[in-house]
């Protein structure tokens, strides 16, 4: 290999490295806390958990009573502030609550109604009212732009909890215990850098984050060659070393870069490909059609049965529903019910009556699914447990509140892409699809950055000891690295300003062939 080549790669790590030492120790240091403290968030069971059971009697009017129903694009009877309520969705996404008792439509949520829906949530706990906000550092997803400004709630139990409340519903949407919030500040918040994000979608902190990852993948990557070549794998340096280096930092920096450069390597890359750069990992073909799927909205097909007749078949089932949700599959429509701990029972027509059951047939699901792609799908796959594909996460991690429920169906269409569905039965949606790109991504990324194979999850504490232990060997190199740095920026400086040094003499110039 040609001296020029090595002299470049040697003079780019150099440069990149002093550039990206800093936010390196920052990036290992915030990932090693998010293995235990995740970013804000409420989950299904979280939310269900906190909603006192739907009651048998008084509840509720009946749905196609509400003023502009016909246009739901989603219906769902659930409790705020400890009573039932209906929330509404239109067609061009829109929310609204309606009391279910009266049918009477509720305006904007005022600063009594947040105390009472916090109080409701935690109850016995004190309420503070703090305010409302557009957005801060722990309301960044988009899915909560229908309910902004959100009401923020202080609320005075063991965990100090934050509550967020929509100005829309007055649903509670997160809660952030105060420990959680801390952790964030040397966890999520610190590594996703939203220090530098003004709003959900923010193509300034997205490029950022691309640049900066970018720049880190390529100082890893000429590390890792510069330390091979300086490496004596066949022989020794005259001071009987494998490597050149004598002074401590240098020395340390070179062999924590051979032994943990690969796994740093593949680290900071799979952060880069997490931003998805130039959208190599989005879908390339359609993406499954789930209106002709559903064959029909709840606002315009609703299953012909009172909410108090299927409140009574759920309970006499053995279910404590906690909130109803009017759906549609193939054209057929149902309810939805899900308790406390989100178990889910459905509600169809059965003959010239109704029926609760667990789950919807195979086939019933494979009818509806031959809408969702123009290509053909073979038979089924039935998924019984978690693989490299479908899986569960932590709470913790950014993936931590989608629902996986088992068993599912994956069919593989023979489209263009080879897109893949997965089909929940026990609420008849999609759970998840992806194509070929998107596949790639879960590896370049997911994969890489995460060691969320089903195997390494199911390991438990040794997956995280082992993670604990890689992320301690790359926060140390990265130490070294600031150390080599600081040194490098103080002797440049010092030339610059013509500093002599004790002897008389003058700084010298580096010549730029060190490693460092």
């Amino acid at each position: 290999m040609s001296t020029g080549f090595k002299r470049g790669a040697f003079l780019v790590h150099r440069w990149t490295g002093v550039a990206m030492c800093v936010l390196m120790v920052l990036w290992f240091a915030s990932g090693m806390v998010m293995l235990f403290a995740g970013y804000p968030k409420l989950t299904p069971w979280e939310r269900l958990a906190g909603l006192p059971t739907l009651p048998a009697q008084g509840c509720c009017v009946d749905p196609g009573d509400l003023p502009g129903v016909q246009d739901a694009r989603r219906l769902v009877l659930t409790s705020i502030r400890g009573a039932p309520h209906y929330v509404l969705t239109d067609g061009q996404g829109a929310i609204a609550s309606f009391d279910a008792a009266s049918g009477r439509r509720e305006e904007a949520v005022d600063r009594a109604g947040a105390l009472q829906a916090a109080r409701s949530f935690l109850p016995g706990a004190s309420a503070t009212y703090a305010g409302t906000v557009g957005e801060d550092r722990w309301t960044h997803s988009r899915a909560l732009d229908v309910h902004r400004p959100l009401h923020v709630v202080e609320m005075g139990d063991a965990a100090a909890t934050r509550l967020y409340v929509s100005s829309r519903t007055g649903q509670v949407m997160l809660d952030a215990p105060r420990a959680q919030r801390l952790w964030n500040f040397v966890g999520a918040w610190l590594h996703w850098l939203y220090m530098f994000r003004n709003q959900p979608s923010d193509p300034v902190w997205t490029w950022l984050v691309i640049a900066l990852s970018a720049v880190g993948t390529v100082s890893a990557f000429t590390g890792a060659l510069n330390g091979i070549w300086r490496w004596r794998f066949g022989g020794r340096y005259k001071s009987g070393a494998k490597t050149p280096f004598r002074e401590t930092a240098m020395r340390w920096h070179h062999v924590l870069g051979l032994a943990f450069g690969a796994m740093v390597l593949a680290w900071i890359f799979s952060g880069l490909m997490s931003m998805n750069p130039l959208g190599v990992f989005d879908a390339h073909g359609p993406e499954p059609d789930l209106a002709a799927y559903a064959g029909g909205t709840p606002g315009a097909r609703r299953p012909d049965i009172r909410v108090p007749r299927a409140l009574a078949l759920l309970r006499e089932a053995g279910f404590a529903p906690r909130e109803l949700e009017w759906r549609v599959l193939d054209g057929e429509p149902f309810l939805l019910a899900r308790d406390g701990a989100d178990r889910t029972r459905i509600v169809v027509a059965n003959g010239a009556g109704f029926a609760v059951l667990a789950r919807w047939p195979d086939a019933r699901l494979l009818a509806a699914a031959r809408h969702l792609m123009p290509g053909a799908a073979p038979a089924p796959a039935r998924v019984d447990r978690y693989d490299a594909y479908y899986y569960a996460r932590q709470e913790q991690s950014m993936y931590g509140a989608d629902e996986r429920r088992l068993p599912v169906l994956r069919l593989v269409y023979d489209d263009a892409h080879a897109t893949w569905v997965h089909l929940d039965p026990c609420t008849g949606e999609v759970a998840s699809s992806m194509d070929r790109s998107q596949r790639l991504g879960r590896w370049l990324f997911n994969l890489l950055h995460s060691w969320d194979l089903p195997a390494m999850l199911d390991a438990g504490w040794l997956r995280e000891a082992v993670l604990l232990l890689l992320g301690a060997g790359g926060l140390l190199f990265s130490g070294t690295a600031v150390v080599i740095g600081a040194r490098r920026l103080r002797k440049r400086a010092a030339a610059r300003s013509g500093v002599t040094r004790p002897d008389g003499g003058r700084t010298p110039r580096s010549s730029g062939t060190g490693a460092g």
